[in-house]
């Protein structure tokens, strides 16, 4: 017998979790769904696309999944579903470089290095990647991970990607390595050869050390570069990386832009100082648009 769930992707986690009981007491209830491959009948079928060149949109949650290389055939899919599957390998998807939305949840992901078939999605601003093997036991490393990879993403499992976890992600994310290099070395559960870590972790505490000395300010205790395995909130995290994230991404602006930040820098030092208006010169306001004029 063939059971086949679906629903309009994205979805409230109320439902998803209402949807995943249900696939869980079918099984309790011996309704067998074997293994299978995406067809492409079944493909055109669903779309209701004359071709696979057309499809646009494809949902395939719940169809016990295990071989997608039909999506290669697939170029200008842009919302695909295929949660609550077996699949293991993202390879199929690599040239689908139209995709917006890629739902993945609840499948047998083994390791974050599949990314790397995601990696030239240029369009891609929405994946759900919950509930896989490669997510880990560590929620805040794997996130900051995914973001540093895929800096292009405006929501990750359903929740929106803020400015912050942004900047954050791309100081102390970790680098994934690439499916054809974990058969070399041994990897971490999110997919980073604990070596390489190392050596980035390292790297990033020096140049933060030598821009904190180059601009006269106090090298930052020990604990202020706390690792991603320690328990600390988010929230504290965020307050102790957020001025070296800033401090990082000023070396990679543009005359232009490092202007825009100087004129917003002192208009955010007027609004905190409104109490002591002689410890800055006086001149008007500006916007940050008038400097690129």
């Amino acid at each position: 017998m063939f059971v086949h769930l679906c629903y309009n992707a994205p979805v409230c986690p109320r439902i998803a979790f209402i949807l995943d009981v249900l696939c869980l007491f079918f099984v309790r209830m011996q309704v067998t769904v074997p293994a299978m491959k995406l067809t492409r009948k079944q493909v055109l079928t669903e779309a209701k696309a004359p071709d696979l060149e057309s499809v646009r949109k494809l949902n395939c949650w719940g169809c016990k999944l295990t071989d997608i290389s039909i999506l290669s055939q697939m170029p200008n899919i842009e919302v695909l579903t295929l949660s609550v599957n077996s699949i293991s390998s993202l390879s199929p998807l690599a040239g689908c470089l139209s995709l917006c939305e890629l739902y993945l949840r609840s499948n047998t992901i083994p390791s974050l290095s599949e990314l790397h078939y995601l990696r030239s999605m240029t369009r891609l601003r929405v994946l759900w990647l919950a509930d896989n093997p490669c997510c880990g036991t560590d929620s805040s490393r794997y996130r900051l991970t995914v973001l540093r990879f895929l800096p292009g993403l405006q929501k990750l499992d359903n929740q929106v990607v803020t400015e912050e976890e942004t900047a954050l992600a791309h100081l102390v994310g970790e680098e994934i390595s690439s499916p054809l290099k974990t058969t070399q070395k041994p990897v971490s559960t999110n997919g980073l050869p604990d070596a390489d870590k190392d050596k980035h972790s390292l790297s990033t505490n020096f140049l933060l050390s030598d821009i904190r000395q180059e601009l006269g300010m106090k090298q930052p205790c020990r604990d202020k570069f706390p690792s991603l395995n320690s328990q600390s909130p988010r929230s504290s995290m965020k307050k102790t990386h957020t001025l070296d994230a800033v401090l990082l991404l000023l070396r990679d602006l543009d005359p232009d832009e490092l202007r825009v930040v100087h004129t917003e820098t002192q208009n955010r030092l007027r609004t905190c100082t409104l109490d002591s208006p002689e410890t800055l010169p006086d001149s008007p306001p500006q916007k940050s648009a008038d400097i690129l004029q």
